[in-house]
């Protein structure tokens, strides 16, 4: 098998919010394919970075009362935290607002604009005229000019699915300021992305692309493509056009460039070839891994703009479908949009990339996590199967044998089967059929523990007689569950950097199958994963659905009338009746403490004049327990009681602000008394 050198990459995810287990979907995935590499013996880079610039980001700046830069600073420690949380191993990660990622971008729109691709023109824009500044689509809301539905965006309508532009909305509004925009003209640059017609038809067809992603870019070449606007106005968070003094690349410009800033960072600290890698000539490989959502400007516009530098064209383009939550889209009304951070709170990671491999295949679907399926496969698949190999039979080889492993296994057919489907495995990642390559090795544990019910070690170590064949048994069930471990260890390095301790072997490879461990010492066999129980998924639920409601408050009390300036909706709407049932209620702290084994949350006994309850807040970054006892605060006091990990919570206290150090319970006016209904 002849060795190849293989660049990966991930989407870059947006530096404005927190990481969750929608995007895990993608990092999961291509983390897998990665280590797969690896462990085939490949050279194999893996690179990703923040998405640094655009409007939300200096919007949101600006709201915290923050430079960008030390927004983007702290969204990519977050995120990275997260990452290596699920053991996603990048080899380097980096930003788009970056020394490199400026050169590169700059370099290759000068590149397009001396090969004739670039064209200026002047537009109508949406102005906001209290604001001072043109807006992006996202941040124009109105009526749909087609059904009429109110509060759609300004780019689509999210009812009837039309498409339309900005200037069709009918009563349109600024979703910062709440102002009419006015339309005003201004000079944009444009890429002539249909300069390229012939090429990406040709390309779209070189089997780079996925067959359901092909047809739809066809669709889209067979309507003629459009100028494209990389141009936007200031005030404006990114890289200035050079020659220009008030032009700034669009995001989408420069984010896929940041594929190559990335690598050029490493190559810098690694003292590697970058052009390798690069140039248009290159015989190493390149590979995206995308969400469908982004296909459109991975599979045209980004491989027209390396044509028109010069670079090379990506090997493949791998889109994957969304994740859903028990069936349906995930929905932060519903707490079902779970963050990364919450889940690890509560949860290990490696039951999650199991999950998620056992379900993706190398299309474009959609994927489920139900997690009732979650808790039952883990426990079933993980503990029940694999790793019950290892501790049925590791024991007897350390207690009876002085940890020693016979010289031949009983049964070399049955090991030869296991040996036998190595390259069935193998394609199955290579072309990111992962759940046809779980469905494989569980066929494998099935057979092992069916070995090992047969023969009953613990019934033979009782007889003298048959004691010594035990050894024999043993050694082939902890050669299987070996053989297990490597054919898993793309999607569970964790437990295969325990197993490989306890196995006393060194690192497995993907060649260590063909040779069973016999004759040798192994290490004492410890528990290598827990159980997922039902109160660890309710307390990660619970814990999520606080942080959404502070996530809500917090963007609610800094955000103008009609202003979400986070595109995704918190919650669905009520109407007024719906508002009037909140019961909200002056209280008193009386009480309050840390909540042991909670990371957000303090637990608060509130004074409703007469009437105590318990009540768990997440606002411990921002409170010492010791500064809130005797203040008053408001509390919602018929939100339904909610069992927690930690106990039962009787009610919701009302907090503000960005977040972290930045949350304040709100206080009453002075002489408001315990129990008073807010009014």
């Amino acid at each position: 098998m002849s060795k190849r050198k293989i660049l990966v990459t991930s989407a870059l995810p947006y530096a404005n919010g927190p990481i969750h287990l929608g995007h895990l979907v993608e990092y999961i995935q291509t983390d897998i394919w990665a280590r797969f590499q690896r462990l085939r013996g490949h050279t194999c880079y893996y690179v990703c970075a923040d998405d640094a610039h655009g409007t939300p980001i200096m919007l949101r700046a600006q709201q915290e009362g923050i430079e960008p830069q030390e927004l983007i600073d702290k969204s990519s420690v977050e995120h990275q935290a997260d990452f290596a949380g699920f053991n996603i191993a990048f080899d380097n990660y980096h930003s788009t607002h970056s020394d490199e990622n400026r050169q590169f971008s700059e370099a290759i729109y000068l590149a397009a604009k001396e090969g004739g691709h670039i064209t200026q023109k002047v537009i109508k824009q949406s102005y906001d005229p209290e604001a001072n500044m043109f807006l992006p689509d996202r941040f124009i809301k109105g009526e749909c000019p087609k059904c009429h539905t109110a509060d759609q965006y300004g780019d689509n309508c999210d009812h009837c699915g039309a498409t339309y532009a900005t200037t069709d909305v009918i009563n349109p509004y600024s979703v910062i300021t709440g102002a009419t925009p006015i339309e005003k003209d201004s000079e944009h640059y444009f890429f002539k992305l249909n300069d390229f017609d012939a090429f990406l038809k040709e390309w779209i067809d070189s089997g780079s692309v996925q067959t359901e992603i092909a047809n739809k870019m066809k669709e889209w070449l067979e309507d003629g493509l459009s100028d494209w606007d990389i141009s936007r106005d200031a005030p404006y968070w990114g890289f200035k056009i050079p020659g220009t003094e008030n032009k700034y690349f669009y995001v989408w410009l420069d984010a896929p460039i940041g594929y190559l800033a990335s690598f050029k960072n490493y190559c810098d600290k690694n003292d590697l070839n970058f052009d390798e890698f690069w140039k248009a000539e290159s015989t190493t490989e390149v590979h995206h891994f995308i969400g469908k959502d982004i296909a459109y400007f991975h599979t045209l516009f980004w491989p027209a703009v390396l044509k028109s530098a010069g670079y090379r064209l990506p090997t493949a383009v791998h889109c994957h479908g969304f994740l859903k939550v028990n069936g349906l889209k995930m929905s932060k009304s519903r707490g079902t949009f779970i963050q990364a951070r919450v889940f690890l709170n509560h949860l290990p990671p490696e039951p999650l990339r199991y999950y998620y491999a056992a379900k993706l295949s190398n299309n474009i679907d959609d994927i489920d996590l139900n997690l009732e399926d979650f808790q039952l496969r883990i426990n079933s698949d993980l503990i029940g199967k694999v790793i019950n190999i290892a501790s049925r039979t590791a024991s007897f080889i350390s207690k009876r044998f002085d940890g020693k492993l016979s010289v031949e296994l009983p049964d070399t057919a049955l090991y030869q089967q296991f040996i036998d489907i190595s390259d069935s495995i193998a394609d199955a990642y290579e072309t990111r059929r992962y759940s046809k390559a779980m469905r494989e090795i569980m066929a494998l544990a099935d057979q092992a523990n069916q070995y090992i019910h047969e023969n009953q070690p613990w019934v033979l170590i009782k007889d003298d007689a048959t004691k010594d064949q035990v050894q024999g048994i043993c050694t082939q069930g902890v050669n299987m569950f070996r053989a297990l471990m490597v054919y898993l260890k793309p999607v569970l390095p964790e437990l295969a950097e325990k197993s490989e301790l306890f196995l006393n072997a060194g690192k497995l490879n993907w060649d260590s199958v063909a040779t069973p461990l016999l004759n040798t010492e192994i290490n004492k066999f410890k528990p290598l994963m827990t159980r997922i129980e039902k109160d660890n998924i309710e307390a990660m639920l619970d814990e999520n659905k606080q942080v959404l409601e502070a996530l809500q408050a917090s963007q609610t009390s800094n955000a103008p009338t009609n202003s979400p300036l986070n595109s995704d909706p918190i919650s669905d709407t009520i109407n007024y009746d719906d508002f009037a049932k909140i019961d909200l209620r002056v209280v008193k702290i009386i009480k309050a403490e840390h909540v042991k084994g909670a990371d957000k949350l303090l637990q608060l006994t509130l004074d409703l004049g007469g009437e105590t309850r318990n009540v768990f807040a997440g606002i411990k970054s921002a409170y010492d327990p010791a500064n809130l006892e005797g203040k008053m605060t408001v509390m919602v006091a018929n939100l339904a009681p909610r069992k927690m990990r930690f106990g039962i919570s009787e009610g919701m206290v009302l907090a503000a602000g960005p977040g972290g150090e930045n949350l304040f319970v709100l206080n009453p006016d002075k002489g408001a008394l315990a129990g008073m209904r807010v009014k």
